[in-house]
């Protein structure tokens, strides 16, 4: 198919077509944006999640701290979240970490899959734009047809068959822009779906290594109260013996 023959068939498209190649270049935008915000996100993950363990395994709390802090690695968010409860609640044991932990991770979740909705709306509704093109084009295509016989024409099938081809091409591109939508779709959902499993267990890990942190810790000593002064001791004086 030559330049001159898709240019044709856009201008043939009309809006409809204009509608699917938009469609189309939203799916590739949103899957590059996807793509550079999800690069090397399970090998930073699991890099600090490594650094942090190490240091809670040292017992230095303060260090592993740290490395999260420092680090832009989307892990970060969870240990800081566990780091904050445990400081709230290690008197206690570390109570509520493990909650504290599953909450941020499921808000990292919902960040990384941020626009994938837009990905699945594309797929699942090209289609249907593109055979409403078609029949739109079709319908023109009969209404070509009786206006030709109206002039006089023959009304033989050659007057139409070239219009619902034509009309044909919608279809085929609002198929061609669902498949890649979906294409894209479905492999960030699996990679997703792997990201989100190796977050779980770095966070689990986290968490039992900071409670056994809080369980070792020594009880806080509790604040002395002053002693009450004690009364003087009373000494007897011994009377004096007469000489």
């Amino acid at each position: 198919m030559s330049l001159n023959d898709i240019l044709h068939y856009l201008r043939l498209g009309g809006v409809t077509l204009a509608l699917l190649l938009l469609a189309s270049v939203g799916a590739l935008v949103v899957a590059v944006e996807r793509l550079i915000a999800l690069w090397g996100v399970s090998e930073r993950s699991r890099l600090l999640g490594e650094a942090v363990n190490k240091h809670l395994l040292r017992g230095d709390v303060t260090a592993a701290r740290t490395a999260a802090e420092r680090s832009d690695a989307v892990a970060a968010d969870i240990f800081l979240a566990g780091f904050d409860r445990w400081e709230r609640t290690r008197n206690s044991g570390g109570a509520g970490v493990e909650a504290a932990v599953e909450r941020e991770r499921a808000q990292v979740g919902l960040r990384l899959r941020r626009n994938l909705w837009i990905l699945a709306t594309i797929g699942s509704i090209t289609p249907f734009v593109g055979l409403f093109g078609t029949v739109a084009g079709i319908m023109r295509s009969f209404k070509d047809l009786g206006l030709d016989v109206e002039s006089g024409g023959t009304g033989g099938t050659g007057a139409v068959m070239t219009g619902i081809s034509e009309a044909l091409v919608a279809t085929a591109v609002g198929i061609l822009v669902a498949v890649q939508a979906m294409v894209f779709y479905n492999y960030f959902q699996a990679r997703l779906s792997r990201v989100q499993v190796e977050l779980r267990l770095l966070g689990d890990e986290f968490a039992e290594l900071l409670k056994e942190r809080a369980s070792s810790a020594p009880p806080p000593s509790e604040p002395v109260s002053p002693r009450e002064p004690q009364p003087a001791a009373t000494t007897a004086r011994a009377d004096t013996q007469p000489a």
